[in-house]
């Protein structure tokens, strides 16, 4: 796995616009305003041309154009990451026009994002063995003021935190509008990880769960579109390295309970699964949705509880923030720890991320 340089004190970080740009409110003041905060503690930044684009459909601007701005962007000295500016609905559009061979022959760049951005993150290391960040967007970096997730997102950029825990709270309904594009995030809800496949949950005393991986996933909406397609070497890089093992980290945007089963079907029975060790699996945006039966857990636990691995929920990932940033393509230690108290069993998560 090739890992690119961290960000340096007083470095470049440079911005593009593979999905949306940040062409409307309340995405153009957050993006104005993470610059300005990016700024203050000394960074350079470089946009690509996309930046505050509108012209695509479902993206920034034509696929030609983003996949354009990606290639210059992550083989260019200008800067020394990158940071896409938004999600959207259309970037596997651009894939047609993303140079692979040549992003591989060049030195590797850290790429950072999340939802629509997985046509990115999970790529780089699947076809170009090259890590990259599970984080948030630009905009994120806008808000006012930063929550500890934020923060531990660019950390993980500097080199600086490898190890990624847990939050208390998430946000069941957030205040960003175009009014208040600066708003934190509204954390009311108390994060309540729920583990499977785990023998003696329901017993009292405290009580720990490790596994070691190689992290992989993304957004599940886009990681099935790509399920079966030319994109699609994940059976090779499961076998390449097959002696660690895969730890899956898998969330969902617009799919419902039932779109979520179907997803976690085909991606068994292309053979994605060989070799797991665990799942993580973030907070759907569907959470609590139930439809004839099915809920957000049994839609994910069913399919996978044959593989006889560790199946953790409702994990600070995703579309209901805060989110852990984690590094696609880098071995990990999971822990699980499970403390009993009032009746009840809190868990807390560690991701330890090494660069092997």
């Amino acid at each position: 796995m090739r890992y690119p340089e961290f960000l340096r004190e007083n470095g470049t970080i440079g911005f593009a616009a593979p999905s949306f740009g940040a062409a409307t409110e309340p995405y153009r003041s957050a993006f104005d305003n993470a610059l300005k905060k990016l700024h203050a503690l000394g960074y350079q930044t470089k946009l690509g041309p996309n930046c505050y684009a509108s012209d695509g459909i479902g993206i920034s601007s034509a696929p030609e154009s983003c996949g354009r701005e990606i290639n210059e962007a992550m083989t260019s000295p200008d800067s020394d990451v990158l940071i896409s500016c938004g999600g959207g609905e259309l970037m596997c559009e651009i894939l047609d026009h993303v140079d692979f061979d040549r992003i591989r022959q060049e030195a590797p760049k850290w790429f950072m994002g999340y939802s629509d951005n997985t046509n990115l993150t999970f790529l780089l290391p699947t076809l170009c063995d090259t890590a990259a960040i599970y984080g948030p967007c630009a905009g994120t970096f806008g808000m006012e003021p930063w929550h500890a997730s934020v923060q531990d997102a660019l950390d993980l950029l500097g080199g600086k935190k490898l190890t990624m825990r847990s939050y208390d709270l998430w946000e069941k309904e957030g205040f960003k509008t175009e009014e208040n594009p600066l708003v934190p995030y509204n954390t009311t809800e108390p994060v309540a990880i729920k583990p499977f496949g785990i023998s003696g949950t329901a017993e009292n005393g405290d009580e720990e769960i490790r596994f070691r991986g190689r992290l992989l996933g993304g957004c599940v909406d886009c990681l099935v579109n790509l399920t079966g397609t030319k994109y699609d070497h994940v059976q090779e890089f499961s076998e390449k390295y097959a002696q660690d093992g895969i730890i899956w980290f898998l969330e969902s945007c617009d799919l419902n309970v039932f779109a979520i089963r179907r997803a976690m079907w085909q991606m068994k029975h292309a053979g994605w699964f060989s070799h797991v060790k665990g799942f993580l699996i973030g907070r759907p945006l569907c959470f609590g949705q139930e439809m004839m039966g099915l809920d957000q857990y049994s839609a994910v636990w069913e399919p996978l509880k044959e593989y006889g691995v560790p199946v953790i929920m409702d994990v600070d990932l995703g579309h209901l923030p805060p989110q852990m940033p984690l590094i696609c393509g880098s071995l990990a230690d999971v822990t699980l720890r499970g403390t009993q108290a009032e009746g009840r069993r809190d868990w807390k998560l560690e991701v330890a991320m090494r660069l092997e």
